[in-house]
């Protein structure tokens, strides 16, 4: 058996914690500050689309879209460890995504961990890519 790799398990924890916000099953406010702590104050991503963001972009966006996609399912695979050191790691997924009645989507995605003096993971960047769902 192979033994846990935190990466992994903060990838898959994370995606947990951006369904239950967005799905709407879980509403506190502490549940968004909490999702929102797991990322860098120096936060960037590039969303499928090109359009790019930081850390006070991601805010307002979570802030907002709390409860914005009742149903929405996430499913996380292909985990691979890119690389990894002492400063933190790179790590990338397909995750695919589907609502009630809605389109299914599929993402390639690749992370880049920060990792702080107290061990405690952080994103740094996130780069999402569409893919082509197979027939």
């Amino acid at each position: 058996m192979n033994p846990t790799n935190p990466y992994f398990d903060d990838v898959l924890s994370t995606h947990v914690l951006i369904r239950e916000w967005l799905g709407g099953e879980a509403t506190a406010a502490g549940h968004c500050t909490d999702l929102l702590a797991r990322f860098s104050p120096a936060f960037t991503m590039i969303s499928p689309g090109g359009e790019q963001l930081d850390a006070a972009g991601l805010a307002t966006f979570f802030q907002a879209a709390g409860g914005s996609r009742p149903g929405l399912q996430m499913h996380i695979a292909d985990l691979m460890l890119i690389q990894e050191n002492a400063a933190g790691a790179t790590v990338s997924y397909r995750e695919f995504q589907s609502l009630p009645g809605g389109e299914n989507t599929q993402r390639l995605s690749t992370v880049v961990y920060e990792k702080t003096p107290h061990g405690k993971l952080l994103w740094r960047h996130l780069h999402e890519t569409w893919a082509v769902l197979a027939a």
